[in-house]
């Protein structure tokens, strides 16, 4: 696709995308926003690590847990450059979900009745859910940002529904449906300025732009790792250091304390007062293998690539003709979302599935903005640093078999 990347170099490094599926037919996998495959050296450091070094970390004075607790460090060391961040200022979490829970757990004994949280009508249930928990415990007011028919986020909108009353904003940095990139420093900015702060649910984000949390000035921020080529079980919460200070324990238990009697007890600095109990370890190390590797392809160079996917497959789609796309926005990452004419988008997928076609279908945990949209599923393809043009094809020729089918 372009001089600086060479996709089947890429593509070699994925095991599971060399198999046959259904009649010996090539698996085309378009579903990398849901979740990412893992190339060999993050599976290969993990096998390492389980066969030769594993422990459990901190607190262990012999030469294994010494081991494992350098290279359980040395990934949350990884995580802090990546994103331009402390090494203190980063939480290990199982998820994206369980790191906004943590901080809406903490935020909880923060606010009060009447205070405002804005989100927006691009969220994944996983930043509705936890607001509405406690703003149904704490008698807060969730209000919601709309979006404009393109998909991009109505600033007019959000600017009158700022007020001194809003206490946090939390939103996607890019939509998992659309692939929209919401204008996240503008959004920052303007929070501050009536004295809220803002939590980024950066999971779709990292794999598709530089992010740099210092220059941001965001106040949280959180991702997984198992869709940025990494193991699940694995997650990020980033919190500046004084707003994690601010912040209550999440859970009780081993590794989190500082001291325990029955009268009472205390808790370490954060990070560590949020990591309670033993982490995922070999996830943690194997998520830091995973930045190294992607780290080492050039973001630019991967953004570059899955723009020029992008690009072709909306042209491929549009020749195909019928296609309803969602989400037109100028500035969106590598996925589609789409539904054809007369027929149903869990059909299609379906069809397509026995073509060897990967695709998303459903609401994407997005059932707000499907409502907006009007439509009750989507088709999702989305494009990650594997993927390549006869992916598309495939695609175009799956969709094809639909057609025929539904004649």
């Amino acid at each position: 696709m372009t001089k600086e990347f060479d996709v089947a170099k890429v593509k070699a490094q994925f095991p599971a995308l060399h198999q046959r599926v259904y009649n010996n037919q090539q698996l085309v996998y378009l579903d990398s926003a849901a979740s990412a495959h893992k190339p060999d050296v993050v599976l290969r450091v993990m096998d390492d690590f389980q066969r030769q070094d594993y422990s459990n970390v901190h607190r262990g004075v012999h030469y294994l847990s010494q081991r494992a607790t350098d290279a359980f460090e040395l990934a949350r060391q990884r995580v802090a450059e990546f994103i331009g961040a402390k090494e203190n200022e980063v939480v290990f979490t199982k998820s994206t979900t369980e790191a906004i829970n943590l901080v809406a757990h903490g935020m909880a004994d923060l606010l009060e009745a009447g205070d405002e949280i804005l989100l927006t009508e691009l969220e994944h249930h996983a930043n509705i859910v936890p607001w509405q928990l406690i703003a149904k415990r704490r008698g807060l007011r969730i209000k919601v940002v709309p979006i404009h028919d393109d998909g991009r986020l109505d600033m007019e909108a959000f600017d009158a529904l700022l007020s001194p009353k809003t206490r946090l904003v939390a939103c996607a940095y890019v939509s998992n449906v659309l692939g929209t990139v919401l204008p996240v420093q503008e959004i920052i900015e303007r929070a501050h300025s009536v004295g809220a702060q803002v939590l980024l649910d950066a999971s779709q984000a990292v794999t598709h732009r530089k992010i740099d949390v210092a220059a941001l000035g965001v106040d949280f921020l959180a991702f997984t790792g198992h869709k940025l080529y990494g193991p699940t079980g694995i997650g990020v919460l980033y919190g500046r250091y004084d707003r994690l200070q601010e912040l209550p324990p999440y859970q009780g238990g081993g590794d989190m304390i500082d001291r325990v009697s029955f009268d009472g007890s205390t808790f370490k600095e954060p990070p560590f007062k949020f990591e309670a109990g033993t982490p995922a370890i070999t996830e943690a190390i194997g998520l830091g293998a995973a930045i190294d590797w992607f780290t080492n392809l050039g973001i630019a160079n991967v953004a570059k690539h899955e723009q020029a996917l992008l690009t072709y497959a909306h042209e491929a789609l549009e020749d195909f003709g019928g296609i309803n796309f969602y989400g037109k926005s100028s500035e969106k990452v590598s996925v589609v979302s789409f539904t054809l004419d007369d027929v149903h988008a869990g059909d299609a997928a379906s069809i397509l599935d026995k073509t060897g076609v990967a695709v998303r279908v459903g609401q994407h945990c997005a059932e707000p903005l499907h409502v907006r949209l009007g439509v009750s599923s989507t088709i999702r393809a989305s494009f990650a640093a594997y993927n390549e043009q006869a992916d598309v094809d495939a695609l175009i020729s799956g969709l094809k078999v639909v057609r025929d089918l539904f004649a």
